[in-house]
C-alpha cells in the first residue's frame, strides 16, 4: 500500500506529459512485476494510424523516453498490432494476446471521450491475476484523469491545439536540451549557421491573411470556423513529432524537429498550399503567410521569435500566401539586421 501511495503522489506531482509517462510505467512495472511496460502513442497520418513507443521500462532497468534515429518516421502501422486494432475499433477497455514467444501482452487504451491517442502496453511471462489487473486499472484511471487535466491546461479551447503558455515551456526545453550540439555557437563565439543540408530544429510563425475581413464580412462564428479548419490542416500537414500551437488570434506557431532546411521548406509550403486549395464553407478561399527560422540555443527565445516574425512580416508585405526563411532574406539583402542585444533585434 505504501508503494502504491508513493507512486500516486509521484504521478500527480508532475506538470509535464513526459514525466507523467515515466511515472505511470514506473508504477506499473513495480506493482505488477512486469517484464516490460511501454507508453504507446497512436498517431493518425493521412488517415492511417501508427503506433510509436513514447516511453519504456524493462525489468531491472530505468524508465526512459524512447528515442529514434529517424524521428520523421511515424512508427509501425496499427495493422502490426491486430489485437490492439480490434480493441480500438470496438472501443474496448483492454486487449490481450499470447505472443509467439509465450509472453502475455496486455494493452490498455487511454480513452478520452471516444478517442484514444495513448495506450499502455504491459508484457509479462505469465497472465495476471484479477487482483493485479484491478491495481493496474486503478493506476491507469489516475493516469488518464491527470493526463486529461494536463491537456485541459495546455490546450486552446477553440482549436484544441497547444496554447501560448505551453509553447513558452516547450521552446525553453528545446533550447536548453540542444545547447552545445553541432552547429550551435558556444557563448562568446560568433554564431555558426547550419549547413543547408544539415538537420536542425525550426520555428515557424503562421498568420491568416486578411482575417479581419473574414470576421467583418461573415461574422465571428465563420471566423472561428476558419481557425478550426486551419488548425485541422496544420495537424494533417505537419509530422507527428512536430508541435503546433495557437499563439493568439489568427496566429499559430509550429516547432519542427530534426529536419533539413530543404525539407522544412517542403513541409511548410505543403501546408501553405493545402490551405490555399481548401474550400472554406461560406468564406471560400483563405490563405496564410509563414515566416520561419532555425533555432539557436545561445539566443533568447524573444530573439528567435522576433526573427520568425520579421520573415512573416516580409511575406505579408510582399504578396502574402508565401513562406519566407529568415536567413535567406538576410542573405539576399531583403532584411538587414542593424543592431541587437539580449532582448531585441532591430531591422
Amino acid at each position: 500500500m505504501d508503494s502504491l501511495l508513493k507512486h500516486m503522489v509521484d504521478m500527480t506531482g508532475h506538470r509535464d506529459h513526459a514525466m507523467l509517462d515515466i511515472s505511470v510505467i514506473s508504477a506499473v512495472q513495480e506493482l505488477a512485476a512486469a517484464a516490460q511496460t511501454r507508453v504507446l502513442a497512436l498517431n493518425t497520418v493521412r488517415g492511417q494510424v501508427f503506433v510509436r513507443a513514447r516511453a519504456v521500462i524493462s525489468a531491472g532497468g530505468v524508465a526512459r523516453m524512447e528515442e529514434y534515429p529517424d524521428p520523421a518516421l511515424p512508427g509501425e502501422p496499427l495493422s502490426a498490432y491486430p489485437a490492439l486494432a480490434a480493441c480500438l475499433a470496438r472501443h474496448e477497455a483492454s486487449a490481450d494476446l499470447v505472443g509467439a514467444d509465450g509472453r502475455h501482452l496486455l494493452w490498455l487504451p487511454i480513452w478520452i471521450g471516444d478517442k484514444a491517442d495513448t495506450c499502455l502496453e504491459i508484457t509479462n511471462p505469465t497472465p495476471y491475476s484479477d487482483a493485479t489487473i484491478h491495481v493496474i486499472g486503478g493506476i491507469v484511471s489516475v493516469y488518464k484523469n491527470f493526463q486529461n487535466l494536463l491537456d485541459y491546461s495546455e490546450r486552446d479551447s477553440l482549436t484544441g491545439l497547444l496554447n501560448r503558455k505551453t509553447f513558452d515551456d516547450q521552446l525553453a526545453k528545446i533550447l536548453h536540451g540542444h545547447g552545445g550540439r553541432g552547429g550551435l555557437a558556444l557563448p562568446g563565439e560568433e554564431e555558426r549557421r547550419q549547413a543547408p543540408d544539415s538537420e536542425q530544429q525550426w520555428l515557424a510563425v503562421v498568420d491568416v491573411d486578411h482575417f479581419k475581413l473574414v470576421n467583418d464580412k461573415f461574422g465571428h462564428l465563420y471566423g472561428d470556423e476558419v481557425l478550426i479548419l486551419i488548425a485541422n490542416l496544420l495537424q494533417s500537414s505537419f509530422r507527428a513529432q512536430d508541435r503546433i500551437f495557437r499563439f493568439g488570434g489568427e496566429e499559430f506557431v509550429v516547432l519542427l524537429r530534426s529536419i533539413t532546411l530543404a525539407n522544412a521548406h517542403k513541409i511548410i509550403d505543403r501546408f501553405r498550399s493545402n490551405v490555399a486549395g481548401h474550400d472554406f464553407p461560406q468564406v471560400g478561399r483563405v490563405t496564410v503567410s509563414v515566416g520561419f527560422v532555425a533555432l539557436n540555443a545561445v539566443e533568447a527565445p524573444v530573439i528567435i521569435l522576433g526573427r520568425a516574425d520579421q520573415a512573416l512580416y516580409y511575406a505579408k508585405s510582399h504578396g502574402r500566401n508565401r513562406a519566407c526563411h529568415y536567413d535567406e532574406l538576410l542573405d539576399s539583402g531583403c532584411l538587414h539586421a542593424v543592431a541587437s542585444n539580449d532582448t531585441a533585434e532591430f531591422f
